[in-house]
């Protein structure tokens, strides 16, 4: 990915957010101090224009952890591409506005070609992060917050077991019946 969208990829693995909600984001919704993305307002296409509103749902009004080995790649590219009004937003298009997903997607197909995965689509990524979270251990309750999801069963779409986790679950049951 060119260095001026690397940081989307980054945030919709890691932070597993949705496209709307990226393209939306602004300065004044990134605390790094807190380590905290706010997500308030997605931007939705319709009819070939972008139109700012709420997330999917209620829940989508969310704040989300950064996680801290992402944070370096915040500041830079808060740093190189970002004005400094808190309404500026962090993915804004070379003309101004909302970044359109041709832009994106234009600049996603060649380097899902080059990783040679030419089968993953951009919202593959939310859904890794999701799997990375669940991974964590982290629990559905935990994950239909970080998620916005307002159901659990939006949230068990992305409970799949991760290679290797179930020997890790087993060492650490070894390691409760020792009262370790």
């Amino acid at each position: 990915m060119p260095e001026k969208l690397r940081l989307m990829v980054t945030l919709a693995s890691w932070c597993a957010l949705r496209f709307g909600e990226i393209v939306e984001l602004r300065c004044g919704d990134i605390d790094l101090g807190q380590e905290v993305i706010r997500i308030r307002r997605a931007a939705v296409r319709t009819k070939g224009a972008y139109s700012v509103t709420t997330p999917k749902s209620d829940a989508g009004v969310r704040d989300v952890s950064i996680p801290p080995h992402i944070i370096g790649a915040i500041e830079a590219h808060l740093a190189k591409y970002v004005g400094t009004g808190r309404d500026s937003l962090i993915f804004g298009a070379d003309s101004g506005g909302h970044l359109q997903p041709s832009t994106l997607y234009r600049h996603w197909y060649r380097a899902r070609a080059a990783a040679v995965r030419e089968d993953l689509q951009f919202h593959d990524l939310r859904h890794s992060g999701a799997v990375l979270a669940a991974a964590t251990g982290a629990s559905l309750a935990e994950l239909i917050g970080r998620l916005g999801h307002s159901t659990p069963q939006a949230a068990m779409r992305y409970q799949h077991v991760a290679a290797g986790r179930d020997r890790e679950i087993a060492a650490l049951l070894s390691k409760l019946a020792a009262n370790e």
